[in-house]
């Protein structure tokens, strides 16, 4: 499944940037009835192609969501206001790849909602509600592990819960709202950094009050960065270079550090990094491999070469349909859909009907329902999966791949995605043009042949970090891993 985070960012943008023009780069707004016209074309687009619209709303749900938004927008909001009302809504679909997604806006939408300053100069996590600093990137009177608790005189918990309302994921699984809600170095656009700007005015400075892992409280004052200055600050990108680490413990435990799957330009071979690695253990002979998923939304099903080493015989995937909600786009949408395979536009081919308004996605070659054949040497050793709430796509699939069949053992947190099914595998980038900003739109939807729950997939052993964890350097996810070799 694509996560979509960084494929295409650019090319989804070519082309649209001026539609952004009178609403977003000067300020003004269109008519509240043209602006209405684009949440008609959302409501029609969604309802003609989104395979999960109505996983967990009805129709008549769906229909006063779209109700409430078009008359919401018929009032003729200013550009942030019609993009947080356009977010909150998407969030209801409680779909992981529904949103207004940051990398596919125009250059003036991202200037006009996302460039400017405000942003908190440190990272953190959110750990029982509460705001702990991972890492304080040079702000004075910071250290990891510290808590904060107040940001000019509102409660972090607070703002924690005032943000969740635009957080995207799949079904009810709050855990992944919460994560993508902390500050990781890790993203080009963070989802703090943007909703925050939005919902609470932009201060000149920020009052911190915190509590150190001792227990002492401080109030500390912190300048706001710019978008430009927190990008300057991203840890490696994924998409270029070694995006994989693997180091081997006293105990002899290869650690697969693997923080991001998103690898669809790159031009490094992370498939022969793999076989390199399963080489290494063996030259090695290493009894374990632990391979840490940690903050990995997905991207690529790399995971499969690592199933590979693992099987004997094919492997059959977790029992799910593929299917979609149309075999042609209708032709007075497709002026507005964007995408980068316009084979997507025609299914007639490749699909059979299915009834209640879907398409059974025909099954080829390497997709979803293709088992995963055994590849080179058997490795025999154990197979621990890191798994936090981060985990909702691709990432998702391995951890429960893992689980069901018995592979290996899941250590950390309960992951994110959903098994009643997700949605993802081919989009379109939906352009509304009388506000300029884009919409991604799944197209395949996944669907269990037997009941699931709305939940995600739980580790065998339980490991989180804690405030006084963060604030030693330690790793109790690691170490509850290693301790089982």
């Amino acid at each position: 499944m694509f996560t979509r985070r960084h494929l295409l960012a650019a090319a989804g943008a070519s082309g649209f940037a001026s539609l952004a023009g009178g609403c977003a780069a000067t300020g003004g707004t269109p008519r509240g009835s043209a602006l209405a016209s684009d949440i008609r074309l959302l409501r029609r687009a969604y309802e003609s192609l989104h395979p999960g619209l109505y996983r967990y709303n009805s129709e008549p749900e769906m229909g006063r969501l779209f109700d409430r938004l078009e008359a919401d927008w018929s009032k003729g909001p200013a550009l942030p206001e019609a993009y947080l009302s356009l977010s909150a809504m998407l969030a209801k679909v409680r779909c992981g790849h529904s949103y207004a997604n940051f990398y596919n806006q125009s250059d003036a939408v991202t200037e006009a909602l996302f460039a400017g300053p405000g942003k908190l100069p440190f990272l953190f996590t959110w750990l029982a509600g509460q705001m702990v600093v991972t890492d304080p990137q040079g702000t004075d009177g910071l250290a990891r592990g510290d808590m904060i608790t107040k940001i000019n005189g509102r409660r972090s918990s607070d703002v924690l819960n005032a943000l969740l309302a635009y957080a995207r994921a799949d079904g009810n699984n709050k855990a992944k709202c919460i994560s993508l809600l902390s500050v990781s170095g890790f993203d080009t656009f963070e989802n703090f950094d943007v909703f925050n700007g939005l919902v609470f005015p932009r201060a000149e400075t920020f009052l911190l009050s915190v509590v150190t892992a001792d227990s002492t409280q401080r109030e500390i004052e912190a300048a706001p960065i710019t978008l430009a200055e927190r990008q300057a600050r991203v840890s490696s990108n994924p998409e270029t270079g070694e995006a994989f680490t693997r180091r081997f413990e006293p105990n002899g435990g290869c650690v697969l550090r693997m923080p991001g799957w998103a690898l669809y330009d790159t031009d490094w071979d992370w498939k022969s990094y793999i076989d390199e690695t399963f080489r290494d253990i063996a030259d090695r002979k290493a009894p374990a491999l632990i391979v840490d998923l940690r903050g990995n939304e997905g991207g690529l099903d790399c995971g499969d070469e690592i199933l590979a080493r693992l099987i004997s015989a094919d492997l059959p995937r977790t029992a799910y349909e593929r299917r979609v909600r149309y075999q042609k786009t209708p032709a007075d949408l497709d002026p507005y859909l964007d995408t980068w395979d316009n084979s997507f536009r025609d299914y007639s081919a490749d699909t059979e009907a299915f009834g209640d308004g879907f398409y059974r996605l025909i099954e080829q070659g390497g997709e979803s329902r293709v088992p995963i054949i055994p590849k080179g040497p058997r490795f025999a050793g154990q197979l621990i999966v890191l798994t936090d709430a981060s985990n909702s796509s691709a990432t998702f699939q391995f951890a429960n791949l893992v689980k069901e069949n018995g592979l290996g053992t899941l250590v950390g947190e309960t992951t994110g995605g959903s098994q009643r099914g997700i949605n993802g595998g081919a989009f379109f980038f939906l352009r509304l043009p009388e506000s300029g900003l884009e919409v991604d739109l799944p197209l395949i939807g996944t669907f269990p042949l037997t009941p699931k729950p709305d939940a995600g997939i739980e580790p065998d052993v339980f490991a989180a970090h804690t405030p006084a964890s963060l604030a030693a350097g330690a790793d109790p996810v690691l170490a509850a891993a290693l301790a089982l070799i």
